[in-house]
Formats: structure tokens, C-alpha cells, sequence
């Protein structure tokens, strides 16, 4: 399981859909149909942002304003909704409202919707990120094809521990075809934040 599935899973599962359900008037049904949808549009724009060494910069910067580890049903309940469309803001840059526009014809949504979710999730995804770069950093390693020890990412997108202890050498292996692309599966995006601390 690489970074990207394990974002998507705890934001629909558990407490923390029941908090998205409640905070945006969404259905079960409508979130798993849009965030599916979002959270890798959202890697792929952080990850092309994060190629250029301002947008990089730009990103270290705001990893290092949003370090929640608290679960993330507690993220997404606390989520400063103001603070959640900034972010998105910068993500999305001008193509924010094209993005917005393409995600509600994808699901049936309107654009109103899809930027709530959004900009309630989006403070969590940067914890998220910060604390997997934090891994990855105290791991000392850069080659995420030799797995990191991220047992405090998973508890902290969880709410628990994983069962199993070490190295989860295969937390980015990307054997299913469909996330071969790193800069889907979040691989591509560590590399990057790795190499620029």
C-alpha cells in the first residue's frame, strides 16, 4: 500500500467519514465517488509544484506550519476551512477552478461541494505529508524503493499503529498497474521533499 492509498483509506473509513459527512452535508456515497477522485489530483499538482525549486521551497515551507499528528478524524473536524482553500489555492494555482469544474462533472457534485471536502481535507493531507517527510528524513534515506518506517504516518492517518513493526519496505511498492506513475502514488512527491531538506 504506497502513501496516496493510504490517505484515501483513512479519509473514508471510520470517524473520519462520519466528521466529512457532517461537516459537509455530503453523503457516504457522493465522498468515496469525489475523494478518490481528488486526493491524486491533488498529489499530482503538489508533485509538478515541487519540481521547480520555488514551488518546492514554497511547499517545505508550509509542510513545516501544518505538523498535526493527532488522527486524522480529529484533523478533519478541527480543519480551519479559510486556512483548507488557501491551501488548495496554492496547489491548484490557476488551475483551481477548471480542477474544481472537472471534479463536480465527474461526480454529479456542484463546485460548491467538491471545494468544501477539499478544503477540509486539505490541512490533513499537509500533516500528512510533513509527517512522512519527517520519516523519511530521521530514516536517513532517499530511495523510497527501499521502504521507510512511517508507523507514525500510519497512526497518525489511522488513529492506531500498524500490527506489524519495521521497515515497511513495501508502503510505496506500486505493483498494481494503475498506480505504476509515482507521481500518482505519492512516490515521486517524498523524492522530491526528501531531497530538498
Amino acid at each position: 500500500m504506497n502513501l496516496l492509498a493510504i490517505i484515501i483509506k483513512s479519509l473514508l473509513t471510520g470517524g473520519t467519514l462520519n466528521t466529512l459527512m457532517k461537516k459537509t452535508g455530503l453523503s457516504s456515497r457522493q465522498l468515496k465517488k469525489l475523494i478518490p477522485l481528488a486526493v491524486p489530483l491533488l498529489i499530482r499538482m503538489l508533485t509538478k509544484n515541487a519540481s521547480s525549486q520555488d514551488g518546492l521551497t514554497s511547499l517545505l515551507g508550509a509542510l513545516t506550519q501544518h505538523t498535526s499528528k493527532k488522527p486524522m478524524q480529529a484533523q478533519v473536524a478541527e480543519a480551519d476551512t479559510d486556512d483548507g482553500d488557501k491551501i488548495i489555492g496554492h496547489i491548484l494555482g490557476g488551475d483551481k477552478d477548471q480542477s474544481v469544474i472537472s471534479l463536480a462533472n465527474q461526480t454529479g457534485l456542484s463546485q460548491q461541494q467538491v471545494s468544501g471536502v477539499l478544503s477540509n481535507i486539505a490541512p490533513a493531507l499537509l500533516s500528512g505529508l510533513s509527517a512522512a517527510t519527517a520519516a523519511g528524513s530521521s530514516a536517513g534515506k532517499v530511495d523510497l524503493s527501499d521502504g521507510l518506517d512511517l508507523s507514525d504516518v500510519l497512526a497518525m492517518l489511522g488513529g492506531s499503529k500498524p500490527q506489524s513493526s519495521g521497515l515497511l519496505g513495501n508502503l510505496f511498492a506500486s505493483k498494481p498497474k494503475e498506480e505504476k506513475d509515482a507521481n500518482l502514488n505519492g512516490n515521486a512527491l517524498l523524492q522530491l521533499l526528501l531531497a530538498g531538506k
